[in-house]
């Protein structure tokens, strides 16, 4: 990795030079003259409150004919925010505002005698910046001079004023790069991320370690959000990605304090009712459309999970988070205040969640949206996610980029994202829920800042921010089995209190929830006969908080009532396999008897139960091509009598057709003088699942793609590939994948030629 001419501080080389002179006296005075290093840097100390972002909040206030809502934006006016430093004329200062410099002494002026300040400040900057979106592209290009320009115009004049004497007693908190290590991992077949993807390697290393030597910064790794890093796969690279670039600088671990999630996102930081413990019929939580089997529904989730990974990477134990809090409070009329009540789990999970986005992938000036926690220190109840602040980094206000083209000369464009009237693929086939009206990126948005202090949770009051509700309920008493039977007992418990209002109770049966009551009673049922249970209570608030458990009673079931069904059914006889494909298996047998009645049958694939039947056939699918199975069924009585197994039946799958069978249908429902955007359904009609899935195709003469979603693009010259998701890697048979892009023209929107999947010709409807 190239690096300029290690920098020595300004301290350090006046404590050399006085060295050589013999001054030994000297070196101990201006080591006392600098603050040491701490743990969580904003522990003790004020922030620095951004005086050009109050004028404009001010300014805001006094537009507004809501005379409540004014006076609410006027107190959050001296929240303190990051500065951002997102192009170069940025330092010195431009149109949007003034420079570094004047920032810093502003810090000072604020600076009360023996206490540390805070100065939250972002670089944002890296050559070919937000290679996967439009709306935040940077001025640099991802070239070997863009790189160089990055290191000697941006980092290094940012480090020259940061190294000044006069702010060493100050405490530079700096948010790195957002958004720039996590495209590394999701978008790494994206043409533009590839060739951008050493440049941000190299210049984050170079701006860490050139961070690092002046001595009283402390670097946070950004680490983008739940929504968009949680899957498995996405989380385990980012922690490899993001360990690969500290240990590549000189400082190694000691070059970050930490990393900070949910930069300039909305992604909320706890979902009170969306918890992993929630299943409806027997479907996790997470296989729901909204969270596409991410395990991970918020901040909390997504920093705890975050932690440990980067613990398991070598990082150190005391490495800290910080979550941006300054748009994901998702209050108002619209927020959820006790769980859903339906058994249907898509209606449950849009009942419950407080994030109303249209899609978790919906990022560009959300409506809806709202401030969220307050910038705090050291908040409390939150260890597993060793957070050393909320922060507002995204100075609320300004936007996420223009809900239209406007023609500028920071690099910035068009993100279809940001238009109210788009739908596609990344958003789920849904509107995108941006605002319209929406200026540049980093422009002031009134629209948008009005409605997040309306809709801020906690909300804004005449006195101030209202604390969270974090309180846990009390836990219940007197916990009593009534009326037992041989599969149920009856409980009751005395009710527990709650600064605000318990909303119900959750019974658990040998430390497991095994159901919910709504009041102080309930009839636990489905139990076995002549068993011990121990079972506790406790309670839940409609802030989601839990109590502990209460005291737990030991319960005895009744035996089982003389004359009970013992007897089991026969064994089903005659099994046998029919219509054997690549993926599928129909099985059939003959019925068995019962001195009862056959209640149902339990079909047995490799000796695990995979399906149960009332009727003497199954179908068994999803099954791999070429591969040997063993097959039996046992049947079950009403009273709950299970007969032996069969006997075992194999099967073999056929061999998979030729992958990559298709149809393609594509459409540029959007398309001007020059650019157009594409969506595309690729359907697999092969008769087998697809795992890996990529669709190849060549543009026309004189089309580009500036960016696509939903698929992992590369292109080389015109041939274009599209590979899968984490999310969406196997492709079932019958099954279709949908993807999009934007792209020049020369002046036809002609479609692409050429389609296959996984190398196989593809037709187009």
């Amino acid at each position: 990795m190239s690096r300029s001419p290690q920098r020595l501080r300004k301290g350090a080389s006046v404590v050399a030079t006085a060295a050589l002179i013999g001054a030994g006296a000297f070196a101990t005075q201006s080591a006392a003259a600098a603050e040491p290093r701490v743990d969580n840097p904003f522990v003790g100390a004020t922030q620095y409150v951004n005086p050009f972002w109050s004028e404009a909040v001010v300014d805001a206030a006094a537009e507004v004919d809501d005379s409540a809502l004014a006076s609410d934006m006027l107190a959050v006016s001296t929240q303190p925010t990051s500065v951002w430093m997102d192009r170069i004329s940025a330092i010195a200062g431009n149109a949007d505002g003034p420079g570094l410099k004047f920032h810093l002494d502003e810090a000072l002026a604020q600076k009360e005698p023996g206490v540390p300040m805070v100065f939250n400040l972002v670089v944002y900057d890296l050559p070919g910046r937000d290679c996967f979106a439009l709306a935040s592209n940077g001025e640099l290009p991802a070239t070997p001079a863009g790189m160089e320009r990055y290191k000697t115009e941006y980092v290094d004049e940012i480090v020259d004023l940061l190294d000044q004497p006069e702010y060493e007693d100050l405490r530079i908190v700096a948010t790195i790069e957002p958004d720039s290590l996590p495209n590394m991992v999701t978008n790494s077949n994206h043409q533009p991320c590839q060739v951008a993807a050493p440049y941000y390697r190299e210049g984050i290393a170079y701006t860490l370690d050139a961070l690092h030597d002046v001595g009283n910064v402390y670097s946070y790794l950004d680490a983008a959000h739940a929504g968009w890093l949680g899957w498995d796969n996405n989380a385990q690279g980012s922690a490899q990605e993001f360990a690969e670039v500290v240990e590549s600088t000189d400082a190694g671990w000691t070059s970050i304090a930490g990393f900070v999630t949910n930069t300039a996102n909305s992604t909320p930081l706890d979902e009170p009712f969306i918890t992993s413990d929630v299943s409806l019929g027997n479907l996790p939580i997470r296989s729901a459309d909204f969270y596409e089997w991410n395990p991970d529904f918020d901040e909390l989730d997504w920093t705890a999970h975050l932690y440990d990974l980067m613990v398991a990477q070598g990082a150190p134990a005391d490495i800290g988070m910080l979550i941006d809090t300054s748009r994901n409070g998702w209050g108002g009329p619209d927020r959820p205040t006790v769980a859903s009540s339906s058994t249907d789990i898509s209606t449950y999970v849009e009942e419950s969640r407080v994030d109303r986005r249209t899609h978790r992938g919906a990022w560009c000036n959300p409506a809806g949206a709202g401030l969220g926690e307050r910038p705090t220190v050291a908040p409390e109840g939150y260890d597993e996610s060793h957070l050393d602040a909320f922060v507002w980094v995204k100075p609320p206000g300004e936007s996420d980029g223009s809900s239209e083209e406007i023609p500028n000369d920071e690099g910035k464009s068009l993100d279809r994202m940001c238009d109210p009237t788009y739908s596609g693929p990344q958003v789920g086939g849904n509107l995108t829920g941006a605002l319209p009206g929406a200026p540049l990126s980093g422009k002031w948005f009134q629209a948008q800042f009005k409605m997040l202090v309306a809709n801020a949770y906690p909300a804004i009051g005449d006195e101030g921010p209202v604390d969270p509700d974090t309180e846990a309920p009390t836990a219940p008493t007197g916990l009593t089995a009534g009326a037992t039977t041989a599969t149920s007992v009856a409980l009751s418990w005395d009710a527990s209190s709650d600064d605000t209002a318990v909303t119900g109770y959750e019974v658990l049966v040998d430390g497991t929830v095994a159901a919910t009551s709504s009041s102080t009673s309930t009839t636990l049922t489905g139990l076995s006969a002549d068993t011990s249970y121990e079972v506790a209570v406790r309670a839940r608030d409609a802030a989601g908080n839990r109590s502990i458990a209460s005291t737990a009673v030991t319960i005895t079931t009744d035996e089982a009532a003389s004359g009970t069904d013992t007897t089991a059914p026969t064994v089903p006889a005659g099994l046998g396999a029919s219509d054997v494909t690549a993926s599928a298996a129909t099985l059939s047998w003959s019925a068995s008897s019962d001195d009862t009645g056959v209640a149902g049958y339990e079909i047995l694939r490799d000796g695990a139960v995979v399906a149960t039947v009332t009727t003497t056939s199954y179908t068994d699918t999803g099954l791999s091509a070429d591969t040997a199975y063993s097959y039996a069924v046992r049947a079950s009585d009403a009273a709950g009598n299970t007969s032996a197994a069969s006997a075992a039946v194999s099967v073999t799958t056929d061999a998979a057709p030729p992958a990559g069978a298709c149809t393609v249908s594509y459409a540029a429902p959007n398309a001007w003088n020059d650019g157009l955007t594409a969506n595309v359904t690729v359907t697999n009609t092969s008769g087998s699942a697809v795992s890996g899935w990529e669709v190849g195709f060549t543009l026309p003469a004189g089309q580009t793609i500036s960016n696509g979603w939903s698929g992992q693009f590369t292109t080389s010259g015109s041939d274009v590939t599209v590979g899968a998701m984490p999310w969406n890697g196997t492709l079932p048979a019958g099954g279709s994948v949908s993807f999009g892009y934007n792209a020049s023209h020369g002046g036809s929107p002609t479609a692409p030629t050429g389609w296959t999947l996984n190398g196989n010709e593809c037709t187009t409807l």
